[in-house]
Formats: structure tokens, sequence, C-alpha cells
């Protein structure tokens, strides 16, 4: 089926009102679905696109793949990975919308699933015990709960660069690009951002333009990617045995990935050569090894940072001819903590800036000071020109999807407006005081940035399902976060990122990248297996700062002794 195809989509029906409501038919949305199905509830979702897939609808840009390898990168239902097949160990675009079509026809979900509904609004009524969801074209839905699984990058973010509007050529953000794909075959092409997907882009583009130029504002600590083919029957050997021991052991490691930090061993607890053997290892496997599968310290301790930035400079150095382009890429001195900004995953990203038809641009000195009709003008008066430019700019991460939405509790203000003055502030990174019913996965002070994607996303969804669960079971009609609890959580999340050292890097992972934004953490940085013991010990503890309801009645279940720690 074509990924833009539209024609056995559903219309909204004028009075639709349901036991659930899913914003998002991503990986989170459609777990969610088939587990609410399972309880026996009327779900529904609303998507904004034209088909399953999330961020893997959206991104189709030149180079587009996920930078979670195989197997982890699927849902663990047994009908599922029993009988699909990835073709490459990261996949692709398409091979991931390929594989949310397979995932459509195994569990029947486009009977439940409105597309081309942008969600706009959502209130909470109070009397009625629902919330009302408005999208974009005054369609309206009832529910009584409301699952918010917009993801982590599904607000896109576009600079204010003086005369954008007026360039001539073609331009897209990679967030947007056209499903149709942009020829690049001999064009001038423009990117403007190094982040994963400039960096996608510039690999694949570099081959075939006629000229790339890259406008890099700060250089990207990217590591091997290690991709390469995988064979069916080396997964079909895989599947029965070695499978469910992979998805169990998502929720035992930091990341949620195969591998782990090395917590029993320190960065100089160690001789010169062990380490060395170490750095070695971890960077021929390829992946986030080298940097969430590395010595814990390399979080922590400033001198064990710098140690494995030296090792990753001195590796990426020699593959680059030039010297100037050697200090721009892998400088001698880190320009922040090493992977206290998120690294990409690379193939041969350094090697294009080998080749005689690519220029690299370094912002920081010379700031691009204006989009002409031709090109891209520099501080310095130099006009770049332009066939084709690429806005690889990012995205308002992790609470844009969420604030996006005009969502309204119980005190009917904005939640964008309250974690704007205020600062982010959830309950476990799942729920929000002031918003009952109301739950969301993969997003703010979560595992969410330094986790697998569906790992974080079935470890809090199972977790949601199970406290719908609880509510049918004793009859509460609704639930909703303390304000003393949700306090205490925002506390955590700040105390653990206190003890690393992300508070020194400038990046998406505090909202440093989109100006005007609050500058503080935006994931949970314990780790998942931690992080799945804060959430398991609120459920043994009766739901500890939670208030449940039941007709009326206020239950202060899990309200009493309240004590949260980290």
């Amino acid at each position: 089926m074509s990924p833009t195809a539209t024609s056995d989509n559903q219309s909204i029906p004028a009075n639709l009102d349901i036991d659930a409501l899913i914003v998002g038919a991503g990986f989170g949305g459609v777990y969610n679905l088939v587990q609410l199905r399972k309880l026996g509830l009327n779900a529904k979702i609303l998507e904004a696109g034209s088909d399953f897939g999330g961020i893997w609808y959206w991104n189709c840009y030149p180079g587009a793949r996920v930078d979670s390898e195989l197997p982890i990168y699927q849902l663990t239902m047994p009908e599922l990975y029993r009988n699909w097949k990835y073709k490459e160990k990261y996949p692709g675009w398409k091979e991931l919308r390929e594989y949310f079509h397979f995932v459509d026809e195994t569990l029947d979900l486009r009977k439940d699933v409105y597309f081309n509904s942008h969600v706009k609004e959502a209130v909470w009524d109070s009397e009625a015990g629902k919330w009302t969801v408005v999208t974009a074209d005054g369609k309206q839905a009832r529910t009584r709960f409301l699952l918010l699984c917009t993801g982590i990058g599904s607000s896109y973010y576009v600079p204010e660069i003086k005369g954008l509007s007026s360039f001539k050529g073609v331009c897209h953000h990679t967030s947007r690009w056209p499903h149709e794909g942009v020829d690049l075959r001999g064009k001038r092409v423009g990117v403007i951002g190094t982040g994963a997907t400039g960096v996608q882009v510039i690999q694949e583009a570099a081959p075939v333009a006629g000229h790339l130029t890259v406008f890099q504002r700060t250089p990207n600590l990217a590591l091997p990617m290690k991709q390469h083919p995988v064979s069916p029957d080396l997964q079909q050997q895989m599947v029965d045995d070695l499978y469910p021991v992979f998805f169990k052991k998502r929720h035992q490691t930091f990341g949620g990935f195969m591998y782990d930090l090395v917590s029993d061993k320190t960065t100089f607890g160690v001789s010169p050569e062990e380490r060395r053997h170490h750095y070695e290892s971890i960077w021929a496997e390829g992946g986030f090894r080298f940097w969430i599968g590395n010595y814990s310290d390399l979080f922590t301790d400033k001198a064990a940072n710098e140690e494995a930035y030296a090792f990753w400079r001195d590796k990426v150095r020699e593959r680059i001819k030039d010297s100037w382009m050697k200090e721009k890429l892998a400088p001698m001195v880190p320009p922040h903590p090493f992977g206290m900004k998120r690294p990409s995953l690379e193939q041969r990203y350094y090697e294009v800036f080998n080749q005689s038809n690519v220029t690299l641009v370094d912002v920081s000195e010379t700031p691009i000071e204006e989009v002409t009709p031709k090109g891209v003008k520099t501080k310095d008066g130099k006009e770049y020109e332009l066939d084709v430019l690429v806005l690889a700019t990012g995205f308002d991460m992790v609470t844009g999807g969420i604030t996006a939405i005009d969502v309204k509790g119980t005190d009917g203000k904005p939640i964008g407006e309250k974690w704007k003055e205020d600062g982010v502030h959830t309950y476990l990174g799942m729920t929000v005081a002031t918003y009952p019913n109301m739950f969301f996965v993969y997003g703010p002070q979560g595992p969410t940035a330094f986790c697998n994607g569906p790992s974080c996303l079935e470890l809090q969804g199972e977790w949601i399902i199970n406290c719908i669960k609880h509510m049918l079971k004793h009859g509460y009609a609704t639930i909703e976060t303390d304000k003393a609890a949700e306090n205490a959580w925002r506390q955590i999340v700040i105390d653990e990122n206190n003890k690393t050292l992300l508070p020194l890097a400038k990046s998406w992972y505090m909202g440093a990248n989109i100006p005007g934004k609050r500058i503080e953490p935006l994931n949970y940085p314990g780790g998942v297996p931690a992080y799945r013991k804060h959430i398991t010990d609120v459920v043994e503890k009766g739901y500890e700062g939670f208030v449940f309801k039941k007709s009326g009645d206020e239950i202060t279940n899990g309200m009493k002794g309240l004590e949260i720690k980290a």
C-alpha cells in the first residue's frame, strides 16, 4: 500500500464518544491500541499523517534510517516478530514503513484509525469526566482516557532566517520531505544543520550532488554505524530462542539496548592497555556502544569523558585528509563533553569532506546572514548559490509534540503555557497534575532520549494499561496526579541530571536548541532499570502519588505517607 494512500480512510463520526483515544499512529499508538483492545475498551487513534509509522511516515529524506539495531527496533508481540524479517541491521525508512504495513495487516489496525486528523485541542470536562478532542478541521471526539503518543520528534523546527521565503530553488525541512523525493543529482545542494538528519542527508547527497555546501554550527561527534544486510535465515534461527531473551534484556540495560554501560569498572580503574582494548572492541562493534556501552563514569567524570573523546577524535581524524577540516570536524579540544549531546551514527560521513565537491562553512565563525533568491549569504558577504536547500534544523524535541496541542485540564490552563512558565512537570514521565485520565509515552521526564524507542514505550505502555485495568477493576472513574508527587519527580530528574556532565552541553536534551525554551533536563537520565524500579514501586505502594475518584467520591488511595526518594 502506498504510504500516502487515503482512499480507505475513515471520517471521524460527528458523535464519536469512546473509552480511549490515542493521538499518534507510530509505535506508541499502535502498542497502546492493541493493549486497550485486549481490555475490551473501544479505542481509536487520531493520526495527522495519511498512514501508520509516526516519525517514519514523515521522515523520508535521503538516508533516513533508525539508529537502533536489529532486533530491538520492533514491537515484541510474538505474532509480529515471529513473522517479520528485517533486511538490514539498521532499517531505513522504506523498510520501516513496510514493517508498519505488516503490523497493520496482522493486527487489523486500520479500522480503528482516523488518518489526516491533526489534533489541535483537548479539553477536560469535569462534569462529564471526559476529554473533548478537536482536530484542525473542526471534528470532535469525546473520550474517557486520552493517551498522547506524539513521540520525541513530531514538532519540527525551522529557525527564523532572514529571507528564507525568498529562495527560488527547492527548499524542504527534512521532516517534511516530499514522498515522491527530490532529485539531487548534479544539483548545488546546501544543508543547514549537522545533527542526525543532517549527517544522513550529507552522506547521501555528497556522491550525487554537483556541489554540496554544509553549514555547520557544532561538529557532530558521530559514531560508526557498522551497517550490513541481515539474512532471513539468520533471523529465523534467532527468533525462537534468542529474541525472547533479547526483549527481556531491554529493560535490564541503561538504554534499553542489548549492551550496557560498564559499571563495575572505571575508566582509570583499569590499565591503559585494558582501557584501550575495551575502546577498540566497542568501536569495532559499532552503534552506540562507544557511548552507552562504555565505562559509566563517561557520564559523570570530566577526565574520563575527555579520555573517551581523545580516542574518538583520533579515530575520526585518521579519516580526514585536510588539516583545517580535521579541526572543524574533530577538534583537538572537545566542543562539549562527549555524549552529552546525542551522538549520531554514520557510515561514511567523514570521508564526504575529503571530496572536492564538498564545502564546509563554520557558521559559528561566519553566521548565516540571510537566504537570498539564489542561495545562502553569510556574514562575511559570501553568497553560496544553491539549487536545493535542505533544512536539517531539528525539532522541538521531547515536549513539542505535546505542547503543540492546546491541552487544558481541570484549571483550564494550556499545558504548553504551564511548562513555559514553570518548567516541565510530570509524574513518572507519564502523567501531569490537573490533567485527569491523561497519559503519555516516550515523552518528557521519562528515559526517552537515552533509550531505544520501543523499549521505552512498551515499558511505559504496559504500566499505563495496567493502571487503567486497575481502575476498571475497582470502579474508579478518574485518576489524577498529586501535585506534590509531580514536584518530587521533577526534583528527582533534576538531581539525577546534575550528577552528570549533561548540563555542560547546549543540547536538545536540555531544550537548548529552541530559542526561548527553558533550559532544563527533559529526560530522566538514571537509566531504564532505575526508572523501571521507580514506576514499579509506585504501584506496589498502592499507586502512591495518585488520586482516584469513583462516582464523585474522592479516594485517597496511594496518598497516605507520600514520600518519593531518588
